[in-house]
């Protein structure tokens, strides 16, 4: 049996591009719904890169010892 063969490039993860939202089809209220998600993302995602960050920071005073 032979082994399989595969692409590296298939083990790398990918970016998932999303489909921009149809905003005229919007009402305003659903335009400012909208905008909280968007908004709570943001908080989210900075959250995530502080995390990273301190972590990032904390291996460096580690390893600078």
């Amino acid at each position: 049996m032979e082994p399989m063969a595969f692409d590296l490039d298939e083990l790398l993860p990918t970016k998932k591009v999303s489909k921009p939202v149809d905003l005229p089809s919007l009402s305003v209220g659903d335009l400012q719904d909208y905008i909280a998600a968007l908004e709570a993302e943001i908080v989210r995602v900075k959250g995530a890169i502080k995390d990273k960050q301190e972590v990032a920071a904390a291996a460096a005073a580690f390893f600078k010892k």
